[in-house]
């Protein structure tokens, strides 16, 4: 077991694991590290624990934390990011001078300024270099130009979902995980496009993360839809799921009236495959025909 610390970067970003040491680090203070990018000081999103070593294998080998940040480090910072806001309106010069077809999102500074960075979006691959070339004159610095995808460019802008909150990716999400169409036809959502896609195009992240709900209690249950079931009503097909409230409707045999049941009191019936012909215990399930009620 090694001991660590998670430090982000930015609010709802990624947390990175970091080595205490013997400093006396606490949640929520400012440290200032050294990242692949260069120096830079993040917030301490959880304290000294210690953390399986196949959890931080892919992190290995992990860096020290310099020290605590300072009142004087984290006046700097304040610093550095009034100066890249300056920056980032002369880039947005710039691209408009070069007629680059990109949308610059953001603008900062490494902690030591011996690197400034502005990442973008773009709908294909961008020739920059005389735009490096000119920012490099401006600011005497390195500059570096780093283009991102619509998830990223929806986590750093923000906005309002469909359902009237703030977007998942800017207020609590600290990655992007895989998203799939597969787990929209698990939760029982329409599959129209309009209706599980974010404002930035792609699967709505909560498909993801609330998937796991759909697999508990009565939900493991094999009742699908289509299913031949037995319910406390006599025979009949379900005709919809809804795993988030446990509960099945019902095309009846007898009466040819949908009802709801839970799930927990369906019982499935398996029909034996011998040349097509039912058990002679189970009435024929054959419905009539009538168009299954929308969801």
């Amino acid at each position: 077991m090694s001991e660590v610390i998670g430090v982000r970067f930015r609010p709802a970003g990624k947390v990175y694991f970091f080595l205490p040491g013997e400093l006396p680090i606490e949640q929520y203070d400012h440290v200032l590290v050294e990242t692949v990018r260069g120096m830079e000081i993040g917030k301490v999103a959880y304290g000294r624990r210690e953390v399986c070593p196949n959890i931080i294998a892919p992190y290995l080998p992990l860096k020290q934390v310099l020290r605590v940040a300072t009142a004087a480090d984290l006046a700097l910072r304040e610093t550095l990011q009034t100066k890249a806001q300056d920056a980032y309106q002369i880039c947005l010069g710039k691209i408009e001078q070069h007629r680059l077809g990109m949308r610059l999102l953001d603008a900062e500074y490494t902690f030591d300024a011996a690197k400034l960075i502005f990442q973008f979006t773009a709908d294909g691959r961008v020739d920059f270099r005389e735009l490096v070339r000119d920012l490099a004159s401006v600011f005497r610095t390195r500059i570096e130009l780093r283009q991102v995808g619509v998830r990223d460019e929806a986590k750093m802008v923000g906005g309002l979902g469909g359902c009237g909150r703030e977007f998942c990716c800017s207020t609590f999400l600290g990655e992007f995980l895989p998203v799939t169409v597969k787990m929209a036809r698990d939760q029982n959502l329409s599959l129209n496009p309009t209706k599980i896609s974010g404002v930035c195009g792609r699967l709505l992240c909560c498909l993801n993360y609330e998937l796991e709900e759909y697999g508990s209690s009565a939900s493991l249950s094999l009742v699908e839809m289509g299913s031949l079931v037995q319910t406390n009503a006599g025979h009949g097909k379900v005709t919809f799921v809804d795993r988030r409230r446990d509960i099945a409707r019902v095309r009846l045999q007898d009466s040819g009236r949908t009802q709801e049941f839970p799930l927990d009191e369906l019982v499935v019936i398996v029909l034996e495959e011998d040349d097509g012909v039912m058990p002679a215990h189970i009435p024929s399930l054959i419905l009539p025909a009538k168009e299954e009620e929308d969801d």
